[in-house]
């Protein structure tokens, strides 16, 4: 019998699993096929669509996964993908067309940010970009033809939060869809369809699956949106491989272990930070400093995993200081259990022309870094150290 869980801990954990079952596999098994036998068309029939059809409409190891992020999340139903980027094109693809608009976040993932600005309008869809946190601006760039309200908090890279229950009205008021890259917030740290988003995005290559080793994207929301979006990717193919699910589905078991953790490094690690005299400025949700404070803390239940920070110097002072990291590694992406640094400019937001990164605020000094669940004395010793370098080169090159 299927028991429902109230904590995110339980439900990470056991979310998906028939407690009633005896004899049973512990660990969910892995379905890898392409196809299902059935015993004569009348079935066969009865079955199209189903998670024990064809793989490409569904796979009983993807619906597990499915199914626990939608309990995570407290929505109808959900759904994978073979990416994260995957599991936004084809949302937005199944649920606008040639003449619509969207207002969208300027700051967003860069591969987003792409998609809107350069793909869509091939397709006949515009996008008008607003500032995250001014909704009067948000108001202003709906037009008649506006479907969709496109969301990213806390935003990569500048861990800018946004208002979801105000974010969320708007939306209601003005009959748009509402859809929000939930990747950064996890299931964990932030619930936005409590305050009414429809739709909620992971990319699941970070936290959800922990490990760096999955790529995958997760949307989750009301059954009558994630039906349409079913739809196209059936017919896009946009779907997960069995093995992958089956990869997803171990990570979460230990996602509300993980983000706690993270949470706490992280917030002990931009603390270092903000004291240091190398150091600019640092974006973190859960300092008292950042802009958002008061609103994170009253979202959110943890500040997550990801820190920003900008160097006291120049651009070359952030690549040295990322390359003299020895425990955080120099890679892209984030949310695994490793620690990993990254410059903004040269890799998530490397496809964003520069005056844009401007107005995002993302600049040739800033510095993003995915904290794990490391030792966070180690953590902090191995950023003291790298930061050394910062300014030296310039000093001895004067002198």
């Amino acid at each position: 019998m299927k028991h429902k869980f109230d904590h995110p801990e339980t439900q990470a954990t056991r979310g998906a699993a028939d407690l009633g079952k005896k004899n049973g596999p512990m660990s969910t098994p892995i379905y890898q096929t392409s196809t299902f036998e059935v015993k004569d068309n009348d079935e066969q029939l009865r079955l199209t669509g189903s998670d024990s059809y064809y793989t490409r409409y569904g796979n009983p190891t993807n619906t597990v996964a499915e199914k626990t992020v939608a309990e995570l999340e407290g929505v109808d139903t959900a759904l994978t993908f073979s990416s994260g980027m995957g599991a936004i094109t084809t949302t937005i693809m199944a649920l606008l067309k040639a003449g619509d608009h969207i207002v969208s976040q300027r700051d967003v993932y860069g591969g987003t940010h792409k998609f809107l600005s350069q793909w869509l309008p091939r397709l006949g869809v515009e996008t008008t970009f607003v500032d995250p946190t001014d909704y009067a601006q948000h108001e202003r760039a709906i037009r008649p033809n506006t479907k969709l309200l496109y969301l990213e908090s806390p935003t990569n890279p500048g861990l800018r939060v946004v208002d979801l229950k105000a974010a969320a009205t708007l939306a209601k008021e003005r009959g748009l869809i509402s859809m929000i890259d939930s990747t950064f917030g996890t299931p964990i740290n932030q619930h936005p369809a409590e305050y009414g988003i429809d739709l909620i995005m992971h990319s699941g290559t970070k936290y959800l699956s922990g490990h760096t080793d999955l790529i995958c994207g997760v949307v989750a929301g009301r059954r009558e949106l994630m039906e349409k979006i079913l739809a196209t990717r059936t017919t896009l193919g946009n779907c997960m491989d069995p093995h992958a699910s089956w990869m997803l589905v171990r990570g979460l078991k230990t996602l509300a272990v993980r983000v706690a953790r993270q949470n706490e490094n992280a917030l002990r690690v931009a603390d270092f930070l903000e004291q240091h005299a190398k150091v600019r400025r640092v974006h973190y949700p859960f300092l008292k400093s950042h802009p958002q404070n008061a609103l994170a803390l009253r979202q959110m239940s943890g500040g997550g995993g990801m820190v920003t920070f900008e160097v006291e110097g120049t651009g070359d002072d952030a690549r040295h200081a990322s390359e003299g990291l020895r425990l955080f590694t120099l890679a892209p992406s984030l949310g695994g259990v490793e620690s990993l640094v990254s410059i903004p400019v040269l890799t998530s937001h490397l496809m964003v022309p520069a005056d844009e990164r401007d107005r995002m605020g993302v600049t040739e000094q800033m510095i993003r870094l995915s904290v794990g669940i490391e030792n966070a004395e180690d953590l902090i010793a191995d950023l003291e150290h790298a930061l050394e370098a910062v300014g030296t080169r310039q000093t001895a090159t004067v002198g």
